[in-house]
């Protein structure tokens, strides 16, 4: 079986170990993928080199994004596991980013996976 994420070409930032993408089914507008160019399933066996080169993207995606669309906030996520909703298992890092008024309560963030959880 292919992976859909080890064949992207509509890079918009990269760095030697990983690459983001502009999401197709984003959340809001700028929402950016972040993916490792090796094949891996799960964030736990990154390597640290990995896992720095994802703190690496993320700014520079927020860079991107603070100049692009000027978000007033930004979630980040990673769906680790099936269990955790992972449906893609090559590790992705979600840049979420977040304007007022794109939900009537935002209070609890990420928190709200489990929406009885939600604060």
């Amino acid at each position: 079986m292919s992976c859909i994420f080890c064949s992207m070409n509509e890079i918009i930032i990269e760095n030697n170990l990983f690459l983001a993408i502009f999401y197709k089914y984003p959340v809001t507008k700028g929402h950016l993928l972040i993916i490792p160019k090796r094949h891996v399933e799960h964030y736990f066996d990154l390597t640290f080199e990995e896992r720095q080169a994802i703190d690496d993207l993320l700014f520079k995606g927020k860079k991107l994004l603070d100049q692009q669309y000027k978000p007033d906030g930004y979630n980040i996520g990673i769906n680790n596991g099936e269990a955790a909703g992972q449906t893609i298992f090559h590790v992705h890092v979600h840049l979420i980013p977040r304007y007022k008024g794109d939900m009537k309560e935002p209070r609890g963030g990420v928190r709200g996976v489990i929406p009885e959880k939600r604060m």
